[in-house]
C-alpha cells in the first residue's frame, strides 16, 4: 500500500515516511511536494531572508551563516530540513589560468537510498564549474538547494588577491514559510499552489487566483500610492494616485482620470490682421500660432471654450474660429457658424463654448486659434487682444 503514516506503527516507521508526512514549514507546489527554500527571518527583524547568507572571509574562502531550510526530493522521497546552527566557512579551488569559472554553493543532501554515495548526511558544498569563454554556471544535482553562484576569475589563487566577493557573489537563496503563511518573495516569483494563497512582492500584498498573482493595495478599497502607481489593478473601482498627481479610478479596463482633466493655453498680447480669409498668425504678436493639445477621455467628448477681446468697426466682423486636427489630418475645420464674432468699434470680451464628440480615446489632438476680418474696401483690421483656448475632458 502507497499510504504512508507516521508515529502510528508501533515498529517500522522509516525515515522516508518521517519526510513524506511532516507538516511544517513547507510551501506547497502541488498536493505531494514543497518548494526547496530557506526559512525567513533576522536578528532585529531588518531583513526578510538572513538564513545562509554568505561573505568573503579570505582570499579564496567564504563564511556561510547560519540558517533553516528544506530541501524537496522526488515526489517519493519527501522533504528534508536541515539546520546550520553556527556559521560555517567553505574554500573555493584557484581560478584557471586562463578563463573565469563559476561555481555553485549549495545545501547538498546525500542518502545512499537514492544516490549509492553510502553517506546519509546534509553538506554545504561547492560544485565547480567549467572554466570557459563563456562560462556558465554548473547543473544542480537532485536533492540541492543553490545558495551562491560565485564568479572565480582568472588566475585567482591566495597569493594574488583571490576572488573579489563584493561582485562575484549572485545571490540565489529563496525563501518558503509554512503553509497557508505569507511568502516574503526574494529572488524568481513562482506560482502558486492553490487559489487563495499570499505572498509578499515587496511593495504589494498579493493574492493568487488561479493562474496568476493579482496585487492589492494597502487595503481592499484603498488608494493604491503613487509609488505603486504600476501595480495592476484588482477590482472594478479601484482607485490610484499617480507620479503625476492625477487621481484615477479602474474602469474594468483603463485608468481613467476621476476629475476631467484641463488643457489651456493663452496670449496677452494684442494682435491684428486685414486678412479675409482665416490666418493663424496676427501681426504684433509673439505667439503665433496659438494652439493647445489633449488627449481625448475614454468617452471621447471634450468641451472647448475659447475668446479674448475683439473689435473691427461696428459694421465690419472680426472672426475667431478653431481648427481640429489629429497630427497632419485635420478633423474639423474652420467653420463660421462655430467661431466667436465681433462687429466692435473698442476691444469687447467675447466668448464661446461647445462639445466636441467622436474622438479617439487616449489619441493626442490639436485646437489651432484662427483669425479673420470681413472682407472690406476700408483695410479694416481685426484685433485680437488675451486670446485664451481651454479644453475640458468629459466623463
Amino acid at each position: 500500500m502507497n499510504l504512508r503514516s507516521s508515529w502510528v506503527a508501533e515498529t517500522g516507521q522509516t525515515r522516508e515516511d518521517t519526510r513524506l508526512t511532516q507538516t511544517g514549514v513547507t510551501t506547497m507546489t502541488n498536493p505531494v511536494q514543497v518548494r526547496s527554500g530557506i526559512l525567513p527571518g533576522s536578528y532585529g527583524g531588518q531583513y526578510r531572508l538572513s538564513g545562509f547568507w554568505t561573505f568573503g572571509s579570505a582570499a579564496m574562502t567564504a563564511t556561510v551563516s547560519e540558517g533553516r531550510a528544506v530541501i524537496q526530493g522526488e515526489i517519493s522521497q519527501g522533504a528534508y530540513p536541515v539546520t546550520l546552527p553556527a556559521s560555517e566557512t567553505v574554500t573555493f579551488a584557484p581560478g584557471n589560468a586562463q578563463y573565469n569559472r563559476i561555481d555553485l554553493l549549495v545545501l547538498k543532501i546525500y542518502d545512499t537510498l537514492y544516490d549509492s554515495s553510502l553517506r546519509t548526511e546534509a553538506k554545504i558544498e561547492v560544485i565547480q564549474g567549467q572554466a570557459n569563454q563563456d562560462p556558465q554556471p554548473p547543473a544542480t544535482p537532485p536533492r540541492c538547494l543553490p545558495l551562491y553562484e560565485v564568479t572565480v576569475p582568472a588566475g585567482a589563487s591566495a597569493g594574488n588577491g583571490g576572488i573579489p566577493w563584493a561582485s562575484a557573489l549572485k545571490d540565489l537563496r529563496t525563501p518558503v514559510v509554512s503553509l497557508g503563511g505569507i511568502l516574503p518573495v526574494e529572488g524568481p516569483v513562482l506560482p502558486g499552489a492553490y487559489p487563495g494563497q499570499y505572498q509578499d512582492a515587496g511593495g504589494a500584498l498579493q493574492r493568487w487566483d488561479g493562474g496568476a498573482w493579482v496585487s492589492y493595495p494597502s487595503a481592499l478599497g484603498g488608494i493604491i500610492p503613487a509609488a505603486s502607481s504600476t501595480t495592476p489593478a484588482s477590482y472594478t473601482g479601484q482607485y490610484r494616485d499617480t507620479a503625476a498627481g492625477e487621481f484615477q479610478r479602474w474602469s474594468g479596463s483603463a485608468w481613467v482620470p476621476v476629475v476631467p482633466k484641463s488643457y489651456f493655453t493663452d496670449s496677452a498680447d494684442f494682435g491684428d490682421t486685414t486678412s479675409s480669409t482665416y490666418t493663424s498668425t496676427l501681426t504684433a504678436r509673439t505667439v503665433n500660432p496659438l494652439a493647445v493639445n489633449f488627449v481625448a477621455p475614454p468617452s471621447g467628448a471634450v468641451l472647448v471654450s475659447f475668446g479674448g477681446r475683439m473689435k473691427s468697426r461696428s459694421d465690419l466682423y472680426a472672426f475667431m474660429a478653431l481648427k481640429l486636427t489629429k497630427g497632419s489630418t485635420v478633423v474639423e475645420d474652420l467653420n463660421d457658424e462655430w467661431a466667436v464674432q465681433a462687429a466692435m468699434d473698442n476691444l469687447t470680451s467675447c466668448g464661446t463654448m461647445r462639445r466636441v464628440s467622436g474622438l479617439t480615446p487616449g489619441t493626442t489632438y490639436t485646437f489651432t486659434a484662427f483669425f479673420r476680418v470681413i472682407a472690406n474696401t476700408a483695410g479694416v483690421k481685426g484685433g485680437f487682444d488675451n486670446t485664451y483656448i481651454r479644453v475640458d475632458q468629459q466623463v
